[in-house]
């Protein structure tokens, strides 16, 4: 896990026009994801952001809630007791994970050189 001083980023993919953008990007919201332990990386998941919460929504209809923090921890779950890790995965993005489902996100990365 990123530490908190490190990290501070905005999700780029999910810009808002105003308090509640619906589905974010140019893909339809559209964003990498792995739901399920040992299954492989799809473009099945949708972000949404409304305010500062964000909702990563699943092809099978399920979901995770989180907020967007600005205390260096960039989101934490909004829903049950399950906590999130977030790792930096390449150029401009970060894998989110929460139980067994994992979100590759595209942020902007502060504090770290590149």
């Amino acid at each position: 896990m990123i530490g908190a001083g490190l990290m501070c980023f905005a999700l780029a993919a999910c810009g808002k026009q105003g308090p509640d953008a619906g589905a974010a990007g140019t893909d339809g919201g559209r964003i990498e994801c792995a739901i399920g332990a040992k299954t492989d990386w799809t473009r099945d998941c949708v972000a949404e952001r409304k305010g500062e919460v964000l909702t990563l929504r699943h092809a099978d209809g399920g979901f995770r809630r989180f907020h967007i923090v600005k205390d260096g921890r960039g989101l934490v779950p909004a829903d049950g007791a399950e906590q999130a890790t977030i790792d930096i995965a390449g150029d401009r993005q970060i894998d989110v994970t929460v139980g067994d489902a994992r979100y590759r996100l595209p942020a902007t990365i502060a504090g770290v050189s590149r």
